[in-house]
């Protein structure tokens, strides 16, 4: 058995489950809404931003802090949003559980 087969047959699986056609379906929603999809947009930047800070050592000021979470605070406005981070939440539930089925055998090397 090749694991490479088995994990490209799980990722088409994968895209048929309830939870990531949830999120297709949400994400399609949220950017239907210009201001919310902009906004949305919007947050991306500024995290990728912050991470691309944090990589280069770099420290992020209190303003920048503050101007993230006022954005992510009107955000959270939008019941596109809404729906969005709670599909959000369902996929990565499911991805948690899949992660502890594909690490098995290394924790049971470890606890024995």
């Amino acid at each position: 058995m090749n694991v490479y087969d088995t994990a490209n047959q799980l990722e088409k699986d994968l895209r048929q489950t309830p939870e990531i056609l949830g999120l297709q379906g949400a994400f399609s929603q949220m950017k239907a809404d210009a201001m919310a999809y902009s906004m949305f947009q919007k947050m991306q930047k500024m995290q990728a931003d912050f991470q691309e800070k944090q990589i280069n050592g770099q420290e992020i000021s209190d303003e920048e802090i503050k101007n993230l979470q006022d954005l992510s605070g009107q955000l959270t406005k939008f019941d596109s949003v809404k729906n969005l981070m709670e599909q959000e939440r369902k996929v990565n539930a499911m991805m948690e559980e899949l992660n502890k089925i594909i690490s098995k055998p290394l924790a049971e090397i470890y606890q024995s």
